[in-house]
């Protein structure tokens, strides 16, 4: 087993944390996500982030929120979105987690559980989750229209659910009506943009979702890994994944994948 010291300058090298490892091109940044399994888009935690990995100055430096995004790769986030194969999902406690296929699979159970929590619920979730069944995808001011809600009404219901993958948003370029185009969403089901359901429950996905996190970080610490998904992780499931060897500590509270 390698000690925490190699860990950490393995980290380094695959997370693309050194100036030499900067992403260029929005190509090397889809070569990364696969590679990662899992982007966050700023550095949060021990979780690989896109824009790190790019080393670019700041939009605005000293600024917070959007103005620390690197300053002409901010868009890399919603590009990497509309590629085969990515999700960009609000899993990461409501922040945008961009996931590969492997995440996806591991998420399916999990977003189907909430989604068919969310049909049962008999509220205004219910209510957005049977529209989106019967419409299909649909933009915000259709979904508006028809359930008959107002603007903060909506985005309450659509952030509880795209935390837990039960919705799925994503960026689109619609007509303004005066020669040019304006920025709005379209909410879709889960079962809407992923098509292969995994014939698991919901302790062996969120299982799953674990291992991959932690080996897109290389190194974590156990207090850590608790914290990054909008499902609780629970000491009893990573002693488990220790116990299984599928988890390593290389040192006092640290883990890794063998």
């Amino acid at each position: 087993m390698n000690s925490v010291a190699e860990l950490r300058q393995k980290r380094l090298h695959d997370c693309r944390l050194t100036a030499d490892r900067k992403l260029e091109t929005l190509d090397e940044a889809e070569a990364f996500l696969i590679d990662r399994g899992v982007l966050t888009l700023t550095q949060d935690s021990a979780l690989p982030s896109l824009f790190a990995a790019t080393h670019e100055e700041p939009y605005k430096r000293g600024s917070a929120g959007f103005g620390s995004w690197p300053k002409t790769k901010w868009p890399w986030g919603g590009e990497l979105a509309l590629r085969p194969g990515v999700l960009a999902l609000k899993v990461h406690r409501g922040k945008v987690l961009l996931c590969h296929q492997a995440a996806m699979r591991a998420i399916d159970p999990l977003a189907r559980a909430a989604l068919a929590e969310a049909d049962a619920a008999g509220d205004e979730r219910s209510r957005l989750v049977r529209h989106l069944r019967s419409a299909g995808p649909s933009k915000l001011d259709d979904v508006k229209g028809e359930l008959g809600l107002e603007a903060p009404a909506l985005r309450k219901v659509r952030e509880k659910l795209e935390t837990v993958a039960a919705i799925v948003s994503r960026d689109v370029a619609v007509d303004d009506g005066k020669g040019g185009h304006r920025h709005t969403s379209e909410l879709a089901r889960w079962d809407q943009v992923w098509n292969k359901p995994w014939k698991a429950n919901q302790d062996q996905a969120l299982a799953e979702l674990v291992l991959i996190g932690v080996r897109a970080a290389v190194l974590a610490h156990q207090d850590e890994v608790g914290k990054w998904f909008s499902w609780p992780v629970e000491w009893p499931l990573l002693s488990e994944l220790i116990s299984a060897r599928r988890l390593q500590r290389p040192g006092p509270g640290w883990l890794t994948v063998p």
